[in-house]
């Protein structure tokens, strides 16, 4: 019987952002995207994993392409919160799941400016949340799904995951959990159910 549902965040919970956030960024420091994207992959995990502080990253990187630094506190949450969009009918299933009895669970490879963001919009659906940055691992190691379920109290088979990277769903099934490739909110109302999840 399945007792948790837990959701990735960019591209399942909200629109795509990534990219934005880029752009936006690139903007700030009058480089371009392709310019920033590839300085800021070298950074990315341990940036994820709350190892570089978002200080020492854009140090790093204005030092290496030679540009701006940032002029806001935190150049991370300003771009989040300039691109942030969020699926209302994912969220608003998200209750309806939490309001059926299930525990609701949010899990995200997410930096603190970005966590810091999350924490302002007082979502109070998600009962359990796992923030790669906190936690020091990132999907898909094996380690941040065992630090959810302990989180959420359940064993593997009564849990499922939900995300819009394929990679990520495998790493959650390595460790026993359910996991859902997500497409639309219509296909995520069918896949649940076929695990006998009460979705209306």
């Amino acid at each position: 019987m399945i007792r948790a549902i837990v959701f990735d965040w960019d591209g399942v919970l909200i629109e795509n952002s990534a990219q934005e956030i880029l752009k936006y960024c690139a903007k700030q420091l009058h480089i371009s995207e392709s310019t920033l994207n590839t300085a800021y992959r070298k950074y990315e995990e341990s940036f994820q994993n709350g190892i570089t502080s978002e200080q020492s990253l854009w140090k790093n990187i204005s030092s290496e392409l030679k540009t701006h630094s940032p002029t806001t506190s935190s150049l991370g949450e300003a771009a989040f919160k300039n691109v942030y969009k969020e699926k209302k009918e994912v969220f608003q299933f998200v209750s309806l799941l939490k309001q059926n009895g299930y525990i609701t669970g949010f899990l995200s490879n997410t930096e603190y400016p970005a966590m810091r963001f999350f924490q302002k919009q007082g979502y109070d659906m998600l009962e359990v949340t796992v923030f790669s940055c906190v936690e020091g691992t990132r999907k898909p190691e094996k380690e941040i799904y065992h630090i959810l379920l302990v989180k959420l109290r359940v064993e593997p088979h009564e849990t499922v995951f939900i995300d819009d990277r394929s990679d990520f769903i495998r790493g959650a099934e390595h460790v026993g959990i359910h996991g859902i490739l997500f497409q639309d909110i219509d296909h995520l109302h069918s896949d649940l159910s076929l695990l006998s999840v009460k979705v209306a």
